[in-house]
């Protein structure tokens, strides 16, 4: 098990209080009062800890009432299923636990990733009652209002359980901050699906018109992307449904050329002349369907996109989606994000964060001097013969494990430059090639390795099964770490932000606020502000720099 260096326990202490400052303006004297919510069809019970539950029939308002009483945390069991009801009321809460999100957390750093997360498995665990299973996986939740929990769930005492066993884990003062990061960011996930982005109707329609052709009827192709697919079917001289790898495949064939997939980089090795509009027909079909007049159907209203984030959705602790594709925004498609009239959009992202987070993590004094610079990669580059170019190769192969190419010699020259932190990304590799687990900065656990993996390790395909798993926790320690660095930024800029600013939109490490225009300047210096705060927090006095430099724009594609 790779663990990690214990920051002082006063710091620990501080930056859970700040941390918690950043989500909520409660005051010292409340911070620790909490309220479990259970929720029904029906209403809900409210239970203040130490008191007994009390029934309500309007959940919503007994919630609201209470929030701006006394602040609490609340303790659900999935934000997903208890917050978004209480948006459509007007109702925010500032902060909460989840139990589901640390439900997971806490089963991975156990060595038990995948068990069943809800508050009714963790509550079953408890009781030695049969555990049921997550609904259509670990990030399954219903399409009701409130999902209720089974009556005989004790939301308290599966909270009690749970802070026992932060307590119990390798560094409870991070593991806090990595849970309560966590379930701040349940939080904005949630407000930023009900917010929504700003997203122009009538500019989309155009620029799917310009680009496609116009709007089709229903099970027609756009006019551009059925001219391509007859001239792919005119190269192969017979018909052939572009949309059929199966079909693309034995027309290759009976041309007599073998292709292994119809992949865009196998097809650009072949030489026919159905592969130039086959490959645009690839792209324009990815964007009608991923982006297309359907998608708008189902995922704007009142021109805002209105997607489905799941917070922890891939094991480095990165979101995904559950629904609208909100990560993966063509840049094309970045013209038609429009802020109202009077307001603006304030952009930022952490400049190399990945490499700033190992020279924070791994305590290298000349990696954290050169990431005190604005562009890490040109202050590494005089080791390299002075092209930035190297250094970024040098940098990135150290973090994903990359050997083609010039990357072994210049890791040769990293590793003497900066041998701190080219041995903690060595040393999390060595940890996975040998089978064991690694952990993130504030306690995020990898997955055990698989069944198969085992088998594949004793095998003769051993070697090469250890090294990719190697790689993977390689880059683990460090993405995870940022993923972390992200979150908590995020949490404290939403605490910072002025009314009426939202947190619209976040991917990896870029968020965007919208805002009216005088509030810009405000917004801009919030964010900065939280991406200072967040590299104290997450690692202490560190000369490491995290630039996140704001820009504010009418149109998100103006922003790059």
């Amino acid at each position: 098990m790779i663990s990690l260096d214990p920051a002082p326990r006063s710091a620990q202490r501080r930056a859970i209080r700040t941390c918690e400052r950043g989500v909520s303006a409660a005051s010292d004297n409340v911070a620790g009062m909490r309220i479990a919510v259970t929720a029904d069809a029906r209403g809900g019970t409210l239970r203040p800890l130490g008191e007994s539950a009390r029934r309500v029939a309007d959940l919503a308002r007994a919630v609201g009432d209470h929030e701006r009483a006394e602040r609490p945390r609340w303790v659900w069991a999935d934000t997903r299923a208890v917050y978004p009801a209480l948006l459509a009321r007007g109702v925010r809460v500032a902060r909460c636990h989840d139990l589901t999100l640390t439900e997971a957390l806490l089963l991975a750093h156990e060595g038990r990733y995948g068990e069943p997360r809800s508050a009714g498995a963790a509550y079953a665990r408890l009781r030695g009652l049969p555990v049921p299973g997550d609904a259509a996986g670990p990030h399954a939740v219903q399409d009701t209002l409130f999902e209720p929990e089974p009556a005989e769930v004790d939301v308290t005492e599966v909270l009690d359980d749970q802070l026992a066993r932060v307590e119990a884990t390798h560094d409870p003062g991070r593991f806090r901050l990595l849970v309560a990061a966590e379930s701040a960011g349940a939080l904005i996930a949630a407000e930023m699906s009900h917010d929504g982005m700003p997203w122009r109707e009538d500019l989309h329609d155009q620029l799917l018109t310009e680009i496609l052709g116009p709007r089709p009827v229903h099970g027609m192709r756009p006019a551009k992307l059925q001219a391509l697919a007859d001239q792919v079917s005119a190269a192969f001289g017979a018909p052939v449904n572009p949309d059929s790898p199966q079909q693309i495949v034995r027309a290759f064939k009976a041309a007599g050329l073998a292709v292994s997939s119809t992949r865009s980089h196998v097809l650009k090795q072949v030489e026919h002349p159905a592969v130039a509009p086959l490959l645009a027909y690839k792209e324009l079909a990815r964007l009608h369907s991923f982006h297309g007049w359907s998608w708008a159907h189902q995922w704007v209203r009142d021109n805002r996109f209105h997607p489905e984030y799941v917070v922890g959705g891939v094991v480095s602790g990165r979101w995904a989606t559950s629904g609208g594709g909100a990560l993966q925004i063509p840049k094309v498609m970045r013209q038609v994000v429009v802020a109202d009239d009077g307001w603006r959009l304030v952009v930022a992202d952490g400049a190399q964060l990945e490499p700033r987070v190992l020279a924070a993590m791994a305590g290298d004094r000349g990696l954290a001097r050169a990431a005190g610079e604005i562009d890490l990669y040109a202050a590494l580059a005089q080791p390299f013969g002075g092209s930035r170019d190297s250094a970024k190769i040098a940098m990135l192969s150290a973090m994903y494990g990359g050997t083609s190419g010039d990357a072994p010699k210049l890791l040769a020259v990293m590793r003497q430059r900066f041998p701190q932190a080219y041995a903690f990304v060595e040393d999390a590799a060595k940890a996975g090639e040998d089978g064991r687990l690694v952990r993130s900065w504030l306690g995020r656990t990898s997955p055990p390795p698989s069944a198969q993996w085992l088998a594949l390790v004793s095998g003769p395909e051993g070697a090469r099964a250890a090294r990719d798993r190697g790689r993977f926790t390689r880059n683990f320690v460090v993405q995870a770490t940022a993923a972390e660095w992200a979150l908590t930024q995020m949490a404290l800029l939403r605490g910072l932000l002025p009314s009426p600013a939202r947190l619209v939109f976040f991917q990896h490490d870029e968020v965007m606020v919208h805002c009216p225009e005088e509030l810009v300047g405000e917004v801009s210096a919030a964010v900065g502000r939280a991406a200072e705060e967040a590299t104290r927090l997450v690692f202490g006095e560190t000369p490491v720099r995290i630039p996140m430099e704001a820009v504010a724009v009418s149109c998100y594609g103006d922003a790059k």
